[in-house]
């Protein structure tokens, strides 16, 4: 395979040859890094020839000899976005060690059994190489983060792919360096937890897109005519889990969390980033969720449970869910039917603070200055208690109720479509004959005629 190279144990100038590669790399075409390593020998793999960008199918080809043994626990560090340009740039290639932002991922580059670098991966879009993972370890993905692996149990006999989603720079961001560093120490501190773990591991860092998209893309690489539409896998996230000693105990997915700070003019979708869960906890009666994002929001989801009488069970509710950004908060309490069975999961379509709001933002906590905020939860779903399954949610108590507005019309209008047969019917069972008539043998009247 071209475009990849392959070692059994890297010299401490490989990394430093691997820059000055990427960097002599180039080609019209949208393409991403792929840096492979394993803490045991990895297959053999051809010299790369230049200038070459590897296919999904020559990638997935070699994965499937490098997944061969049916137990193996794979980590996939998965950026935001990707360039070569990012190591050309950021990893001090010209002998400055201590300017590099990669620090760590060069250590287990070198220290590692054996690697592989696909210097230009072909990019399809953004769930290919999770898609490609999935379909080849025949496992979903498990959203994990430093805090969270080091108390989960890993069971090294079967299939493991735990996902390790890393932010990348943007506008709010004052140095891509910066964050890049912080994505390196959070490669260090996740190899660290499973070399402690004493589990063998197959380690992957790559990018969701490429950070640096080429824009004089060649006219003749473009399909001319027409073209059938194709069916594109859409980028699913994995569940938010937030585990205690090794036991999950919160669960979270939503297709979108919108918050606004200013009003419906501005949305920003907290669900394409990555967050940390410092400060939540859970026991038996009450769990809180803490999301801290990069991005200076904060989301926090407290539930609690009791004992009702009246349906002799436990239930849990969303009791509140708070906002915090640039030091000021906002509090919208779930006034409205957000509980569930203890056993089960909550979920609804539509959870917002406007248009049948589900949350109310509470009046007596909230500053003229955070009145305008809002949250608008597309496709969410929340567990707070009982997870027994560990990376699936239990059954789901869905918001919307059997009779809904299309159910109620539809018998609204059979009810007055079967009182007017009922009517007719009624009419034609209550038709009778004239029992009387005029006797046709009476007199006759005469009228007499004037000459």
């Amino acid at each position: 395979m071209a475009g990849t190279s392959c070692s059994s144990k890297m010299r401490p100038l490989t990394f430093t040859a691997l820059f000055f590669a990427l960097f002599t790399m180039g080609s019209s075409t949208a393409h991403v890094p792929l840096l492979l390593w394993s803490s045991e020998r990895l297959p053999p793999l051809a010299s790369p020839a230049a200038g070459h960008i590897t296919s999904n199918d020559q990638l997935a080809a070699y994965l499937t000899s490098v997944f061969s043994s049916g137990s193996d626990t794979v980590l996939l560090f998965l950026q935001d976005k990707l360039s070569k340009e990012d190591f050309t740039v950021f990893g001090g290639v010209f002998g400055n060690k201590q300017d590099s932002a990669f620090h760590n991922l060069e250590a287990a580059l070198q220290s590692s059994s054996s690697s592989v670098t696909l210097s230009a991966l072909e990019w399809l879009g953004s769930s290919a190489i999770l898609a490609l993972l999935q379909e080849k370890l025949g496992v979903s993905p498990l959203l994990v983060d430093p805090e969270t692996l080091s108390h989960l149990s890993i069971d090294a006999s079967v299939n493991n792919l735990l996902l390790i989603s890393l932010p990348y720079c943007n506008s709010l961001h004052k140095s891509c360096k910066e964050v890049l560093h912080g994505n390196d120490e959070v490669i260090g501190k996740v190899l660290s937890t499973v070399k402690a773990k004493n589990v063998p591991y197959i380690a992957i860092y790559t990018g969701l897109q490429p950070s640096r998209v080429i824009s004089d893309m060649s006219e003749s690489n473009q399909p001319a005519g027409r073209s059938l539409l194709q069916a594109v896998v859409s980028d699913v996230p994995p569940p938010i889990m937030f585990s205690v000693s090794g036991n999950p105990c919160i669960m979270l997915w939503a297709k979108n969390l919108n918050v606004s700070v200013s009003g419906t003019s501005s949305w920003t979708d907290l669900g394409t980033q990555t967050p940390t869960m410092t400060g939540s906890q859970c026991n038996v009666s009450n769990s809180v969720l803490v999301l801290n994002y990069a991005s200076g929001f904060t989301l926090s989801f407290f539930m609690s449970q009791q004992f009702y009488p009246g349906s002799a069970r436990n239930w849990f509710t969303l009791d509140l869910v708070q906002l915090q950004s640039g030091g000021q908060t906002a509090s919208f309490i779930g006034s409205r039917g957000i509980y569930a069975p203890v056993e089960y999961s909550f979920h609804c379509q539509s959870v917002s603070s406007f248009q049948e709001p589900l949350l109310v933002q509470n009046a007596t906590s909230t500053s003229q200055n955070t009145s305008q905020w809002m949250l608008n939860f597309v496709d969410f779903q929340i567990q707070g208690f009982n997870l027994k399954n560990g990376t699936n949610f239990s059954y789901a108590s869905d918001c919307s109720g059997f009779f809904t507005a299309g159910i109620w019309m539809g018998l609204v209008t059979t009810f007055i479509m079967l009182l007017i047969l009922v009517y007719g019917l009624h009419m034609i069972t209550h038709l009778t004959t004239m029992d009387r008539f005029d006797d046709p043998k009476g007199p006759m009247i005469s009228v007499p005629q004037m000459d």
